[in-house]
């Protein structure tokens, strides 16, 4: 049995193009292998082809080429039990206006084979704080409402991998840490959670290992904490009481400049500079600090630099 919950090898994906329109490559033969029991990040721009490969995982879309498995099963050779181990909450709000939550979970879990006195609706509808919403029509839930019964919803088969595409979309704030916080308990328990979101933040802290896809290529595959230290530039902010009308000299050999007349901005990275010797150069100016701050690269940091020079190599 692979050690991986998810493998992708040679992904690839074209719409083909009717009435002389050319063909639309969504992937480009991708690979990537999701350890079982991580938190998966997987990020990219709109149109990247995230949504692409999920739906291919998820069996909603026919792939072109390659291969793909889900906890060992071959989506091919083996879709009823690929499927079986798999549970995507989708980007788009889709539902039977007419069904109750507790209907459609029922329905779902018969669907998936799942015997009635094995069936955890009522605890599911808990875990998603909608049970006193339980025998109400679905039209009637707000959008956040929607968000958490497609969770409860791709949970009924009770998958080893749950994928979550774009879940906090529109979703106020509130609601966006409650469904983290079961995110974070079902990871605790042992799923394996994959993510697509837009929130660069929400990957950073919550996931273990990001990939990032850009016209339909894999740029990166990479520990968080790895990623992070990819661009080690930091910025360092000096106010001083002097008033400035240029970069002073013994500053000029860094990356410095004015954000106004009492207050520099300098990057620095580890490897050509550290704050002790912008410090030194600071006091060799005669000026004097009055206050100093520095800010860190994140996430959004690399996600630019690597997205649009992707978009340039291409």
């Amino acid at each position: 049995m692979s050690k991986n919950a998810i493998e992708i090898k040679g992904l690839k994906k074209v719409y083909r193009g009717r009435g002389g329109a050319e063909d639309k490559v969504a992937l480009k033969g991708i690979d990537l292998e999701i350890p079982r029991g991580s938190l998966f990040g997987l990020l990219g721009p709109n149109g990247a082809g995230k949504s692409t490969a999920i739906n291919i995982l998820a069996g909603l879309v026919n792939k072109t080429e390659g291969t793909a498995s889900i906890w060992g099963f071959d989506i091919d050779q083996n879709p009823r039990n690929a499927r079986a181990n798999i549970g995507v909450v989708p980007q788009e709000l889709m539902f039977d206006a007419f069904f109750t939550p507790r209907e459609m979970l029922d329905v779902q879990a018969g669907l998936y084979g799942v015997p009635k006195s094995e069936r955890r609706t009522d605890e599911l509808l808990k875990a998603v704080h909608l049970y006193d919403k339980a025998d109400a029509y679905s039209r009637t839930l707000s959008g956040g409402m929607k968000r958490r019964l497609l969770v409860a919803k791709a949970l009924v088969h009770n998958p080893p991998v749950l994928v979550l595409d774009e879940p906090t979309a529109g979703v106020d704030i509130e609601l966006r840490q409650l469904l983290w916080d079961y995110v974070r308990g079902l990871h605790a328990m042992g799923t394996t959670v994959v993510l697509t979101t837009h929130y660069l933040e929400e990957a950073e802290e919550l996931c273990d290992t990001i990939a990032i896809i850009n016209h339909g290529e894999v740029v990166c595959c990479e520990p968080t904490e790895q990623l992070l230290k990819r661009i080690d530039e930091k910025e360092i902010v000096i106010t001083v009481s002097d008033t400035l009308d240029a970069v002073p000299p013994p500053l000029a050999r860094f990356k410095s400049n004015l954000r106004n007349r009492h207050q520099l901005a300098i990057k620095i990275s580890q490897a050509d500079a550290n704050v002790g010797q912008v410090l030194d150069a600071v006091r060799d100016a005669g000026l004097t600090i009055t206050d100093i701050s520095t800010d860190e690269t994140d996430l959004e940091d690399i996600f630019l630099q690597l997205t649009s020079s992707a978009g340039k190599a291409a």
